[in-house]
Order: C-alpha cells, then sequence, then structure tokens
C-alpha cells in the first residue's frame, strides 16, 4: 500500500475471535507519545485499502486518496514504549474495521502522532478502589488501566473488572485478567456471558447483563466491603444501553456522574 500518510506499521495481531483482535502497532519513527491510560489513539487507512473478504460490499466506493480515521481506546500500558495496543471488533458494514481486518504484521496504516481523550484513571484519586463495568472492546481502556496502575498501588487499594459478551469466546484477555486475578489479592476480574445457552461447553461463571451481575453483589462479596461513593470509583464503557442501565443503579446508592464541573465518582464512555 503506497501512501504516504501511513506513518505505523502493524508489528502483531491477534484474533482472539472471528471479527474480534488485538493489534499492536509501533510508529515508523520508533517515538511513541505518552499518554494516560484511558485515552484513545486515531487510526486510519486510505480508501483504496482492500477489505477483510467477509465484510460487506460497500455502496458506495470511497476516495482511494483519503485517510479513513477512527478512535480506538488504547489497551497497552502507559508505560510500555514498545508499540501500541489495540482491542478492535469489527463492523462488517463500516469502513475502516473491514480494512483493518485485512491487514497482518508488516502492513503499514496511519496512527496518530497524539493521544486524546478525558476517560482517565486519573480522574479518581489514588486512594480511591476502582469498579470497571464494559461490554465488548469497552474492556481496552481498562487494560490500560490495569497493566499501568495494578503493579505500583498497595494492596489496600482493590480494582474490580465485570466484563460481559455474548458467549464466552468472544471475553479478550480474560486468560491475562484470570491470571491476575489468581496472583493479585486486590484485584478482581468478573466475566459475564449474556447468552450461556449457547455456549458449546457448559458455562459454569456468571451469565447476564454486566449491569445485573452489579446489582447482585458480587464485588462487595470478593472485597469483603461494599463499594460506595466515599470508597470508591466506578468507571462504565461500552454499549450505551449498558451504560446507561448501569449509571441509573449506581446512582441510585448514592453515587454521581462525574461531569467537568461537577466532580463525581461514575465516569462514562459510550461506544
Amino acid at each position: 500500500m503506497s501512501n504516504d500518510k501511513c506513518n505505523a506499521v502493524v508489528i502483531q495481531r491477534v484474533e482472539v475471535s472471528p471479527g474480534l483482535m488485538i493489534m499492536r502497532v509501533r510508529p515508523n519513527s520508533g517515538e511513541l507519545a505518552d499518554f494516560k491510560p484511558g485515552q484513545f489513539g486515531v487510526l486510519g487507512l486510505p480508501g483504496s485499502a482492500p477489505r477483510f473478504e467477509v465484510s460487506d460490499t460497500e455502496d458506495e466506493s470511497p476516495d482511494p486518496d483519503k485517510l479513513i480515521k477512527r478512535a480506538y481506546s488504547v489497551a497497552s500500558s502507559s508505560v510500555s514504549k514498545e508499540y501500541v495496543e489495540f482491542y478492535i471488533s469489527i463492523v462488517r458494514s463500516g469502513a475502516l474495521t473491514p480494512r483493518l481486518f485485512a491487514l497482518s504484521a508488516g502492513d503499514k496504516l496511519f496512527m496518530a502522532p497524539k493521544f486524546k481523550g478525558v476517560f482517565t484513571i486519573e480522574n479518581a484519586p489514588d486512594t480511591a478502589n476502582i469498579v470497571m463495568i464494559s461490554t465488548g472492546t469497552g474492556l481496552a481502556p481498562y487494560m490500560s488501566f490495569i497493566r499501568t496502575k495494578l503493579p505500583k498501588s498497595s494492596k489496600e487499594r482493590h480494582f474490580a473488572i465485570i466484563h460481559g459478551a455474548r458467549h464466552s469466546w468472544d471475553l479478550g484477555y480474560r486468560s491475562e485478567l484470570i491470571t491476575l486475578s489468581n496472583v493479585c489479592s486486590n484485584f478482581t476480574y468478573i466475566p459475564s456471558v449474556s447468552r450461556p445457552n449457547e455456549e458449546h461447553v457448559e458455562w459454569r461463571g456468571v451469565a447476564g447483563y454486566v449491569q445485573d451481575v452489579w446489582k447482585s453483589g458480587v464485588v462487595e462479596k470478593a472485597w469483603g466491603f461494599a463499594p460506595t461513593p466515599e470508597n470508591s470509583h466506578i468507571f462504565l464503557c461500552g454499549n450505551p444501553a449498558m451504560v446507561e442501565a448501569a449509571l441509573s443503579l449506581v446512582e441510585s446508592v448514592g453515587f454521581r456522574e462525574h461531569k467537568k464541573k461537577e466532580p463525581g465518582e461514575v465516569h462514562l464512555e459510550k461506544w
């Protein structure tokens, strides 16, 4: 692909399940800008880039020389300077993800030199416990949170991730998160599937929507104390319907949505 705007290269692509991948990207210059855990990077490809073979056909062909750009949350640690990692789900009718899914290691693409976004763990005090609720690729910023902050946090500060997907094979990073929960006493990982009856092997874990999982009190049971507005901050990321439902639940027990002029304990990012 010849495009002078393609300033980065794919160094690894891991298929999590059909239509779901982890992509690691490095700037051609080798210089990786600083970012805060939770921020996003912008990726792009020209309209001339080929589409993944199982994607939908486009109604209109885009300008072959114009970059198609989209924002994706960074999943890698902000401490690591080797590459930037993204957790991406294909939108078969979309403009960019079918092109990203056609890439292999060594292929070039555009990556904006700076990272942006305000959905960062820096919004929570260093002493606050953190509950992270997500669906699908909404897990990505939380991986950056955990990879960056967990190794340096005291054992008294607790972290919990509730991650929901339709099926167990769509629970990206599951092995890493299970391992972390086994070796870090202050980290809790709660995966949930919403369609357990479609599993190939009987699902013996938590089932249901993540907001209902939160409501069931699993975090309190794991931590030995209840997350409250006084001791915890909550992050919500993913499907807008989930975010709204979960926000309503946590507000009912005293948590407040964080706003620029009205600081609160609940932080939102809708996909």
